[in-house]
């Protein structure tokens, strides 16, 4: 009995902690990110975006990306060596597709449409061949910030966590990038990421601009526009390192995996 109850506290601190996103930020943030972003935490819409995240979650309602992939974007790339700023709107819906990056799935994971059509497009540019997976953590890593603007989603319900408050911060985090960074590629793809383009000082960042890659609208300019060189060439010109797009292969102890339709 006793091991019983000490199972289901245990349960339930790790359901509480895993949205607890005060916490999570805290420890996965850099300590660039967390001095720039420590005074979002005490704003009316973080603790009404908190609420409302633990209460989801309490409810039974299942959250991704898991609580510790929430700020994974912030973890792999830090502020200082942001290069490129590529935003997505929300993570993916499926059992263990999210990872926090945006337009990035886990390994394991069938690559998604949109992402097939950005790896087309480098393909097209640079003459590099698909990677066999969907993670891109070694761009992260490369300085490439892989940001949704909301950070979280209910499993098989797209957008169900938009307006909650997410909005605001990751807002925050875009003008931040534009204030205290220097000669950052903001690559914006579809409209909803274009409206974003009035938070960047467009005369201290190259801002490239082409509709999203989603196979309902690549067709119509996102195939073509060759912003994975256009931002190596923006950087190289400013003495900044450009980035390698080229994706390590999967590791062995992942299964190989094929295109989403």
């Amino acid at each position: 009995m006793a091991n019983m109850l000490t199972l289901l506290l245990d349960r339930i601190h790790r359901r509480i902690y895993q949205m607890n996103i005060t916490d999570q930020a805290k420890i996965q943030l850099s300590p660039n990110w967390l001095k720039a972003l420590e005074g979002e935490f005490s704003k009316p819409y973080w603790h009404t975006l908190s609420q409302y995240l633990m209460e989801q979650e309490q409810g039974g309602k299942t959250i991704y990306p898991p609580g510790e992939q929430l700020f994974s974007a912030f973890n792999h790339t830090d502020l200082e060596n942001v290069r490129v700023v590529i935003i997505g709107q929300d993570p993916y819906h499926g059992l263990d597709q999210a990872n926090g990056l945006c337009f990035s799935v886990a390994p394991g994971n069938k690559i998604p449409p949109s992402l097939r059509n950005i790896f087309s497009e480098i393909e097209s540019d640079l003459h590099i061949s698909a990677a066999n997976h969907g993670c891109l953590k070694a761009w992260a890593e490369q300085g490439v910030f892989l940001l949704n603007t909301v950070l979280s989603v209910e499993e098989s319900d797209p957008g169900a966590h938009a307006g909650q408050g997410w909005e605001s911060f990751t807002d925050t985090v875009i003008a931040l990038i534009s204030q205290q960074c220097e000669s950052v590629v903001f690559m914006l793809w579809g409209s909803h990421a274009q409206k974003k383009a009035a938070l960047v000082d467009a005369s201290h960042h190259q801002i490239l601009c082409a509709p999203h890659p989603s196979p309902l609208s690549a067709y119509r300019g996102f195939f073509g526009c060759r912003h994975f060189s256009v931002a190596n060439s923006y950087l190289q010109s400013k003495n900044r390192q450009t980035v390698d797009w080229r994706l390590p292969p999967m590791m062995d102890d992942h299964p190989q995996i094929t295109f989403e339709l």
